[in-house]
């Protein structure tokens, strides 16, 4: 059974824009990891300042792989700066 994360994330005002190049760069290293099935993110369309990062891994394992990667690491410095507050995570399953 698939595993999928949703990453709220909320940009400090006018960092809206290095937050989506942040995410838009972690696509495609993402994609290319074994179990990463879907990973693209989502702005509101009534508050630039959210972001919703939708996900899905073949199993926990691809997930905790993800975390670990040299990339999503890096993400994690540069989004100093840049969110409003902690990132909030959540691993959904289908019933």
């Amino acid at each position: 059974m698939s595993v999928h994360v949703v990453a709220e994330l909320r940009a400090l005002p006018g960092q809206q824009d290095r937050l989506l190049a942040i995410l838009q760069g972690l696509v495609e290293p993402s994609l290319a990891e074994p179990g990463c099935l879907a990973y693209r993110p989502y702005v509101d369309p009534s508050d630039a300042t959210r972001v919703a990062m939708i996900e899905e891994y073949a199993d926990a394992a691809a997930i905790d792989a993800h975390f670990t990667s040299a990339h999503f690491q890096q993400a994690g410095k540069d989004f100093k700066g840049v969110l409003a507050e902690p990132p909030v995570i959540r691993r959904l399953v289908a019933e």
